[in-house]
This record gives C-alpha cells, sequence and structure tokens, in this order.
C-alpha cells in the first residue's frame, strides 16, 4: 500500500448493504472495494475491532434510508494508524485510534458554533455518510478521531464508541438527579455500559426489559431491580432512558416517572408512539426528550470518566466474515451485552 503523503492506494475487503432487508436474509454482501482518498487530515487505519450496534441493523433493514452507495457500515472502530494525512494533528503511524458516529460537521453553523455540533445540518456519519468498519481499513478524519489507551483490548474498547458514548448523553440529557432514580427499557448494548456509568455515579438503577439473561445480566451488574419491559418499576423514577426501539413503551415510561422526571429516548430509530393522554402521562412537569448523536465533548468526557472507572464490557465475539449472522443474532435478540467484530 505505498503510497504519497496524502494518498492512498490500493482496496480493502468489506461487506456493504446491497438491497436493504430483513436481518435473516442476510442483506450484507461481501465485497472488495478501493480505499478512499486520505485528504489532508485524514487517518487511514487498519480496523482491529468493529463494534455491531443497532444502527447498522436499521442500516441493513433499510429503517434508515442509506446515503452512500456501496456503503460499509460500522462505527464502533478500533484501529491502528497506517498511514496519516499532512495535517492529521499529530498522529503517527501504529497510533491506537477510535472512529465514533459522528464523522464531520460543517464548523460554522449556529449549532456548531454554540457547542451543539451533533445538531449540525450538514453533520456526517460512519458507515451512513462514509465507509464504516465492517471492512479490513478504513479512512477517518483525524479531528474526529479519538486517541485510546494501550491497555484494555480492542474488543472492550469498541463499544465504548457509539454504545457508551450515547449512552453517556442520553444519561445527561435524563437529568438524573444526584443518587437518583433511574429506569432502563432495553438492556442490549448500551443500556449495560449506562446502567454501570449511572451506578458509578450513586443511582439506584431499574431496568425494564423482556429478555430473561438481560435481566439476570443487569442484577450481576448491582441494578436495584430487573423486570419486565411492561411491567413497573418498584418505586418511581426520577428518570429514564428509552434504549428499546418500541414506540408503545414511551407511555409506559413516562407513567413509571415521579413528578418533575424527565424520559430521554436514545435511539435513531423509534417505531410509532401511541397517542399520549396529556394529563396522564406529561403533567406534573414529566419531560420527554430526544437524543440526536453526540458531540466531540460527549465522546472524550465519557472516555475520560471510563478511563477512570472502567466498565465491564460483555462481549460476544465474531469474526469479520460473519458479519451477517452478528447482525441476524442482534435482529433476533440472541446477544446479551455486545457484539465485536474482529480480523478473520
Amino acid at each position: 500500500m505505498a503510497a504519497a503523503p496524502g494518498t492512498t492506494t490500493g482496496t480493502t475487503t468489506a461487506w456493504v448493504v446491497d438491497h436493504p432487508a430483513p436481518a435473516a436474509e442476510r442483506p450484507l454482501r461481501r465485497v472488495e472495494r478501493p480505499l478512499e482518498p486520505l485528504g489532508p487530515r485524514g487517518l487511514l487505519l487498519e480496523v482491529r475491532a468493529c463494534g455491531v450496534c443497532r444502527t447498522d441493523l436499521h442500516l441493513a433493514e433499510g429503517d434508515l434510508p442509506p446515503r452512500l452507495p456501496g456503503c460499509p457500515p460500522g462505527h464502533e472502530i478500533v484501529g491502528r494508524v497506517l498511514r496519516a494525512g499532512p495535517q492529521a494533528a499529530g498522529f503517527t503511524e501504529g497510533d491506537r485510534v477510535g472512529a465514533a458516529w459522528l464523522a464531520g460537521t460543517c464548523g460554522v453553523c449556529r449549532y456548531c458554533l454554540a457547542g451543539r455540533e451533533n445538531l449540525c445540518p450538514d453533520s456526517r456519519y460512519t458507515g451512513w455518510d462514509v465507509p464504516g468498519g465492517y471492512a479490513g481499513h478504513a479512512v477517518v478524519d483525524a479531528d474526529y478521531a479519538y486517541r485510546l489507551p494501550e491497555g484494555p483490548p480492542d474488543e472492550e474498547l469498541a463499544p465504548l464508541l457509539c454504545a457508551g458514548i450515547i449512552g453517556y448523553r442520553a444519561l445527561e440529557r435524563a437529568e438524573l438527579p444526584p443518587g437518583g432514580r433511574l429506569g432502563l427499557y432495553g438492556f442490549g448494548a448500551s443500556a449495560h455500559l449506562t446502567a454501570q456509568l449511572a451506578l458509578a455515579r450513586g443511582a439506584r438503577v431499574h431496568v425494564l426489559t423482556r429478555s430473561d439473561e438481560a435481566r439476570r445480566l443487569a442484577q450481576d451488574l448491582g441494578a436495584a431491580s430487573a423486570r419486565g419491559a411492561y411491567d413497573s418499576p418498584p418505586e418511581p423514577l426520577d428518570s429514564a432512558i428509552l434504549f428499546a426501539p418500541v414506540g408503545d413503551l414511551v407511555p409506559v415510561a413516562l407513567a413509571a416517572l415521579d413528578r418533575g422526571g424527565t424520559l430521554a429516548i436514545a435511539g435513531i430509530h423509534l417505531t410509532d408512539i401511541p397517542r399520549l393522554d396529556y394529563r396522564q402521562y406529561l403533567f406534573q412537569e414529566r419531560t420527554l426528550r430526544s437524543v440526536t448523536a453526540n458531540t466531540r465533548a460527549d465522546g472524550r468526557a465519557y472516555l475520560a470518566e471510563t478511563a477512570a472507572r472502567p466498565p465491564t464490557v460483555h462481549v460476544r465475539r465474531y469474526p469479520m466474515s460473519r458479519a451477517p449472522e452478528a447482525l441476524a443474532d442482534l435482529a433476533a435478540d440472541r446477544i446479551t451485552g455486545v457484539a465485536v467484530l474482529l480480523p478473520d
């Protein structure tokens, strides 16, 4: 892969979404595709791990419309720098780097200038607008990459880059008071990391999920209770986060809130929300909020917090050659914790 500075040559093996379809029908196709141009701030990474996120599933199944033809999904990338562009902010060959969902913003709109770059109308996303990590190599913008520590295994760092970061932002949006009571609806990759973050901050955590195995994991991690998704928690909640992409759970979670409580919806996709009775679900100053991507400041803050208090990451490993199986297992709720793709 010899090339002049700022350029790339050659190809990489990658999975792409040819035609969106249910994961059980294997919508991913493995191809050999050209490497992306490096650019002055680009980093060419050898992908060492890539987390499997529910957003990847939404892209593969067509819940999110494709934006870039033949785009490999994957936005929880841990890699090693093979080549850095001439303006790549001090990155050098061999550095351990993470790439996350947010891949670029305009930098000049009122949202970017106000520190709300996740709302930038021209924002771009890894695995949606630019090729992602279901591949042997990926090119990322150094300005949106994260320097990673050398200690933890690649597969334990990868989920932090989206499941962890978006859970961090959802927890901030939920405005949990110190020592507060938090409900988590759904207990997959993001929720099992968010629960540990909230517990480390002194919260009481109640988990509501349909999976028996996930409920056992929640209790092992220290949750005060773990019940069915449509059950009531044992006490009123100060805050709740909806991770399951199920609109029917919105009124369920709102009904579990105490007066003045906040529900944050963490997913990028949600099925339709039923009609809400204002007095029953929103009166008494209950708040309903969405979560839209994350800022780089969120990512840096979360990674710093986990460096001080490393979470237990429950990983199910798949070789990259079995990416379609990983997506199918995620769709069928056969994964507790998080799935991660590793080089064959």
